[in-house]
C-alpha cells in the first residue's frame, strides 16, 4: 500500500510527508517533487529564511528519528509519461496532490509568467487524475489542496464549494463558479472544473481542499531535527502576509499595512493544516467530489499586524505599524465570511493552532535568522519605505 504526495519539498508537502509517515507506519510514504519552488524563490532573489536541507539529507534525518516508510522520486508532473511510470510502479491507494505554483503575485510579473502557471498546475493535475484512469487506479482517493482565493469576495456568506442557484421557480446545487482576482487563483478555478469532471465522468473520490493563508514554522515532526525544517518564504512573491509582516517586524522595519487593513482573510495554521490532510488520507473511497473549506476562521490584516507587534515587544523588539497607500484592486473592507463547519467536524475536530500562538511561535522560531531577513529586506520591505529609510 503507499500513499503518494505531490509537492513534497514544499512548505507544506514536507511536513505533511513526516506526518503521513507517523501516522501510516505499515504503508509507503512516496513524495514526488521536481525542486521548482527553491529555483522560482531563487529566481526573485531570495532565499527561504529558515534554512532546508537537501532531499537525502532529509530522509537520513527522518530514518534518524525513527521513520523508515519515506520514498522520494523526482520528476516533472507536467511529464505525462513520468506519471504513468509512478502509478505502475507504486498504484497508490490515495493521491495527496500538493503540488503547485503558488503565487499570485509571480503569475503576473509578465505573460510568460502568468501561462507557465496556468501550464504547470493545469497539466499537472489532469496528467494525475488520466493517470489514474489509465492505470485502473480509479479506487483509489484523489485529494488537493486548491484554495480559497477561487471564490473571490463575494458580498454574501462563501459556502464550501456548494453554491443553490434558483432561476425561474427552479433549483439546483451546483459548484461555485470560479471568480479568482489572479492568473494564480484561476488556474485553481480549471482544477476544480477537472477535479469535478473526473468524478462526474468516472466516479473517482474527489476531496478538494480549499486551502487558507496557511501560517507558521513548524510541526511537530521538523522541529525534531534542523534539517527536518520546512521553508518559511518571506519575499512580494512567495511569502504570505504573516511572514512578510514577522520579517518586516525582525529587520526592524514598520509593519506596513496596505489600506485600513480592515479586509479579513481566512487562515489556518500549518499544524492544522497538516492535520486535516492526513485526516483526508485516511477516508474510504465514497465516489464523491467533496469540498472542504480549509480555514480556522478569518482574521483581519490589521488585527494580523497587532498580534505581530505585540509578539515582536515580548521579545524586545521595538515596532510600529504604519499604513501604506493600497496598490492592490481589492475591497478593502471585504470580510470574507467564509463557511467551514464540514471541514471542522470531518477533518479538523482539534485544531491546535490560533493566531496568537502561531504568530508568536513564527516570531521566536525566526529570530535566529534576523541577518537574513536584513541582507534581503529590499525582498519584502516596500520600495518607498526603504528610500525612506536610505534617505534618512
Amino acid at each position: 500500500m503507499a500513499i503518494l504526495v505531490t509537492g513534497a519539498d514544499g512548505y507544506i508537502g514536507w511536513p505533511a510527508m513526516l506526518r503521513l509517515a507517523r501516522e501510516f507506519p505499515t504503508e509507503r510514504i512516496v513524495g514526488v517533487d521536481n525542486f521548482a519552488r527553491r529555483k522560482w524563490v531563487e529566481e526573485i532573489g531570495s532565499v527561504s529564511a529558515v534554512p532546508i536541507a537537501t532531499m537525502p539529507e532529509r530522509l537520513e534525518a527522518a530514518r534518524a528519528t525513527g521513520i523508515n516508510n519515506l520514498s522520494f522520486v523526482e520528476g516533472d508532473l507536467v511529464d505525462l509519461a513520468f506519471v504513468q511510470q509512478l502509478y505502475s510502479i507504486y498504484k497508490p491507494r490515495v493521491v495527496l496532490h500538493l503540488a503547485a505554483q503558488p503565487s499570485a503575485p509571480y503569475s503576473e510579473i509578465n505573460g510568460e509568467r502568468a501561462n507557465y502557471t496556468q501550464h504547470n498546475n493545469t497539466q499537472s493535475t489532469r496528467n494525475l487524475l488520466w493517470g489514474l484512469k489509465e492505470n485502473n487506479l480509479l479506487d483509489s482517493v484523489f485529494v488537493e489542496t486548491t484554495t480559497t482565493g477561487v471564490y473571490g469576495q463575494p458580498g454574501f456568506d462563501i459556502p464550501e464549494g456548494y453554491i443553490e442557484v434558483e432561476r425561474n421557480g427552479r433549483k439546483d446545487t451546483i459548484v461555485y463558479p470560479g471568480m479568482a482576482g489572479s492568473w494564480y487563483h484561476m488556474s485553481k478555478c480549471h482544477d476544480v472544473n477537472n477535479l469535478w469532471l473526473a468524478n462526474s465522468k468516472w466516479k473517482l473520490s474527489v476531496v478538494d481542499l480549499r486551502t487558507a493563508i496557511t501560517y507558521g514554522t513548524k510541526t511537530d515532526e521538523t522541529a525534531s531535527d534542523p534539517r527536518l525544517a520546512t521553508r518559511f518564504d518571506f519575499d512580494f512573491y512567495f511569502g504570505v502576509v504573516v511572514n512578510r509582516f514577522a520579517a518586516q517586524a525582525l529587520a526592524g522595519f514598520p509593519i506596513t499595512v496596505y489600506g485600513k487593513g480592515d479586509l479579513k482573510r481566512p487562515m489556518v495554521g500549518l499544524q492544522d493544516a497538516v492535520d486535516s490532510i492526513v485526516a483526508c488520507a485516511r477516508r474510504e473511497p465514497n465516489q464523491k467530489f467533496d469540498i472542504y473549506n480549509q480555514t480556522s476562521g478569518p482574521v483581519s490584516i490589521s488585527d494580523m499586524a497587532t498580534s505581530i507587534e505585540r509578539s515582536a515587544r515580548a521579545l524586545g523588539i521595538d515596532v510600529e505599524i504604519e499604513h501604506l497607500v493600497n496598490p492592490r484592486v481589492e475591497k478593502e473592507e471585504h470580510q470574507m465570511v467564509m463557511e467551514n463547519d464540514r471541514f471542522i467536524a470531518d477533518l479538523l475536530p482539534r485544531s491546535t493552532v490560533d493566531i496568537e500562538s502561531g504568530v508568536r511561535d513564527t516570531i521566536e522560531s525566526l529570530a535566529p535568522y534576523r541577518d537574513t531577513l536584513v541582507a534581503y529586506k529590499d525582498r519584502f520591505i516596500p520600495e518607498q519605505l526603504l528610500n525612506r529609510v536610505a534617505v534618512s
